[in-house]
């Protein structure tokens, strides 16, 4: 019976559990297994112990007591003997009669004073069958004797005989009408479950020191909430989470079907200028702004940032969890696997290389028969096409469904992919800065029959599949983009996908919990989101749109979601108003752009600055001069933000070297060149408490006419797509395209992939494809040394110059740093 019990608990179809059972079965093993919000008969301890402590709203009345309740009226100062009512059955009887201001006497059948109890009750209750040795007439005259026993749905007890000197009442048809009401008021708190609820939030206390620890110290010294308990705060169900360990969770999509009709919160993009090799902390200003918003504000607000990749992370730059005061924890985790996304795409990524080589190989060996029996064999004596192969044939043109019907040329169609290995654009990924795999030759032993050629690894979060996780909707969606995959073209030039292929259902499978967005939680204690992380110069740079929608929903209509796009506004931004937003259709309500002043001042002929190198001193001495020549930087950004219509707020995230000067400086200039705000933020050094001005101009900024668009329409030829983004954004001249360039996009025109949106791969280090070239470059012409293809995902990206999709290791790589500790299992060096 117990496992029976906790298997309805377990299922969410099931939203009430009512027993029935022999009345030794009726114990607290049993009662208790119920969960408390699927008791409909109020018998469980915790349900109990609400009712006998008044909380009405929390609990349900079990139905006999309910039954005997509306049976008696007017029980003040009389009293009432419960014969025979024990367990959970008493005590809350006892409670809800005391409540009413009855005296409340019990005891068993047995017991020596019954027969003098029974003869001063008012009204006598009854647990169970009365002994024949107990008779009528030892009852008070005119007392009320009630049968309240757990055979609810029984009315055949006969207490007495005709013209008993006591009125007698059984309980059994309006018990069960008693539990047909608490079903019912069951199934209202489910209902009222499912809609928006208001968040209640405990916020997390910060005690920031001078001078500001390292990030991981920081982190490990903050004792962040479970993640189940997080959850429960901002209106998760319990079925809608699954758990990895103490602090994060993955949250189901069905969270979406439930909050359908709940309007969404404000949509805040995170944005930057051009960054030094140092990055200017957006994933800082990130997590310090939902700090102030939630913690500060109390205003419902989510973070949803990028999954780092593991090649950073133990390369050059580190950890990507914010800093200082302003970071999602515990810090470890969230750099390092994290719930395994980035380790699934690896997998997915890297069946698919292996399918292409391996159909090639086969087919090139093999006669078309044979492929055919191998492609659909007999199975005990059936042979059938799956679903995919149906698909298939289908696609041909051949409406067949019988094996053994196709003709010698329609197999032929069907077997043959006729895959044309120089146009392999599917590459295989690894999570590691590796630059010795940028090329390599596959093929090489001697089961591979002489098939050499060569390929190239990219770093996981460059793979296609983690932009169709990015941008995916739902299951069906991301299996749909999945199987539009474009791998290379055949001997005819067309395009050969992964549904091609037979693999789409693989994927979807290797991806099915990677599509879950991860929770998370700030120093704070409020939300985070951390789902997909595709790099912003080689791909489109944002965190998912799932994570995205399902946390709008959440925060509510008057609530706050702030995500981050990679790198400056000019990359990161313009591919989410151009590409996120379109898969979306979701609408941003503000941006803030981050500048630090460092930054402004390299824009503004500062020497170079270099990733592990100490800043010189024009870094670390004000020097107003180079501030004001370096916002031309930021005044374009801005500019770039506003051809999309968008309010912007500059952030200024502050070091301890920049002077009051220098920050009024940028603060002043970046108002007068259209900024909403300006506002310099101390969140790295103070937590929420350095980003509560930030938030407040957010907050006004989102009330503020929004005149969104997009930059380009679709139906636009490619070419001059990609001319617009040059020319508007980045204030090129022109673009000039290479003859392999050209010959791509007009391939992909003829193959029907011209109405794509465009996702640059560009450097982020200038808005001209020149990295040493600072501020604002004019008068330069673009160069589209190729243009490749991610149908999935759905966009077309030109490469400008040359960029690499496989980072390498530096001299002096972050792993020197990292170390764990074999005594606390904790790990060391993390920044």
């Amino acid at each position: 019976i117990v496992s029976e019990i906790l298997r309805l608990n377990e299922d969410p179809n099931v939203q009430g559990l009512a027993l029935d059972l022999p009345e030794s079965l009726y114990c607290s093993k049993v009662l208790n297994a119920v969960k408390p919000e699927k008791d409909v008969d109020g018998l469980s301890s915790v349900n109990l112990g609400h009712l006998v402590r008044g909380d009405v709203n929390d609990c349900l009345v079990p139905p006999a007591v309910c039954a005997v309740m509306e049976l008696l009226k007017d029980l003040g100062g009389k009293t009432v003997l419960l014969v025979g009512v024990r367990g959970a059955l008493g005590a809350a009887l006892q409670s809800q009669l005391q409540r009413e201001g009855a005296a409340v006497l019990s005891c068993h059948w047995e017991a020596p004073q019954l027969q003098s109890q029974l003869r001063h009750a008012d009204v006598v209750v009854f647990g169970s069958v009365k002994p024949h040795g107990v008779p009528v007439s030892w009852m008070k005259p005119g007392a009320t004797i009630i049968s309240c026993g757990h055979d609810l749905l029984s009315e055949k007890h006969n207490y007495g005989q005709q013209n008993s000197p006591a009125t007698e009442k059984s309980v059994g048809s309006l018990a069960v009408a008693m539990r047909m009401q608490n079903m019912v008021k069951n199934m209202e708190r489910w209902i009222q479950s499912q809609q928006h609820r208001k968040w209640d939030l405990h916020c997390l206390k910060l005690q920031p020191l001078s001078p500001v620890p390292s990030d991981i110290e920081i982190s490990r010294a903050q004792s962040p909430k479970a993640v189940d308990v997080l959850a429960k705060e901002i209106g998760l169900l319990t079925d809608e989470i699954e758990i990895y360990g103490q602090t994060k969770a993955k949250v189901r999509l069905s969270l979406l079907e439930r909050l359908k009709d709940q309007p969404d919160g404000k949509y805040v993009l995170v944005a930057g200028i051009t960054p030094t090799p140092l990055g200017e902390g957006k994933s800082t200003v990130t997590v310090g702004l939902v700090q102030a918003l939630t913690a500060h504000l109390n205003i419902n607000s989510f973070a949803c940032l990028r999954q780092p990749s593991q090649g950073p992370t133990f390369g050059v730059k580190g950890g990507a969890a914010g800093g200082g005061y302003a970071q999602v924890i515990p810090m470890e985790e969230f750099n390092l696997h994290l719930t395994g996304d980035i380790h699934a795409i690896t997998a997915a990524n890297n069946l698919l290389a292996a399918a292409i080589d391996a159909r090639i190989l086969h087919e090139s060996t093999q006669s078309d028969k044979s492929l055919y029996n191998r492609l659909v064999p007999v199975v005990n004596g059936v042979r059938g096409f799956s679903a995919i192969q149906l698909a298939r044939l289908r696609r041909l043109g051949i409406n067949k469904t019988d094996p053994e019907a196709l003709t010698e040329e329609e197999i032929s169609k069907f077997v043959r992919l006729d895959i044309d290995p120089s146009t392999i654009t599917w590459q295989r990924v690894v999570d590691t800065n590796d630059r010795f795999l940028r090329k390599i030759t596959v093929g090489q032993a001697n089961t591979e029959k002489g098939f050499v050629r060569q390929a190239q690894f990219d770093i996981a979060v460059a793979s296609e599949i983690m932009a169709i996780l990015a941008l995916t909707t739902s299951l069906q969606d991301m299996k749909e983009r999945l199987g539009r995959i474009v791998v290379a073209n055949d001997k005819k030039g067309e395009p050969v996908t992964a549904e091609d292929l037979g693999v789409t259902g693989a994927l979807a499978v290797l991806m099915k919990d990677a599509i879950k967005p991860t929770l998370m939680q700030t120093l704070e204690g409020t939300p985070v989101f951390v789902h997909a992380g595709p790099f912003a110069n080689i791909a489109h740079g944002n965190s998912s749109v799932l994570a995205d929608k399902i946390a709008l929903k959440l925060v509510g209509e008057k609530g706050f979601v702030v995500t981050e796009a990679g790198f400056g506004a000019d990359i990161g931004m313009e591919k989410f108003f151009n590409i996120k937003c379109r898969a979306s259709g979701l609408v941003p309500s503000v941006v803030v752009l981050v500048a630090t002043v460092r930054a402004l001042k390299m824009h503004g002929g500062g020497p170079n600055v270099t990733a592990g190198a100490p800043l010189k001193k024009e870094y670390t001495e004000e020097n107003l001069q180079l501030v004001a020549d370096g916002c031309c930087n930021l005044q374009k950004q801005i500019q770039i933000t506003q051809l999309f219509g968008v309010p912007v707020v500059v952030a200024l995230n502050v070091f301890k070297t920049d002077s009051p000067a220098e920050i009024d400086l940028v603060c002043k200039i970046a108002k007068e060149s259209g900024a909403f705000d300006a506002v310099p933020c101390n969140h790295w050094s103070a937590g929420g408490r350095g980003a509560v001005k930030l938030a407040q101009a957010v907050e006004k900024a989102a009330n503020q006419k929004n005149s969104f668009k997009y930059l380009y329409n679709l139906e636009l030829p490619i070419v001059e797509k990609i001319r617009i983004i040059a020319q508007k954004v980045y204030g090129a001249q022109d673009i000039e395209l290479s003859p392999v360039a050209q010959s791509q996009v007009d391939r992909y025109t003829q193959q029907g992939f011209g109405n794509l949106p465009i996702c640059m791969a560009k450097t982020h280090l200038s808005l001209s494809h020149q990295p040493e070239r600072k501020g604002v470059p004019t008068g330069f012409i673009l160069p589209i040394s190729d243009v490749r293809a991610s149908i999935g995902a759905g966009f077309i990206y030109p490469l400008v110059g040359t960029m690499s999709t496989m980072p390498g290791l530096p001299t002096r790589p972050c792993f020197y740093d990292i170390d764990l500790d074999p005594i606390t299992e904790q790990v060391k060096g993390l920044f």
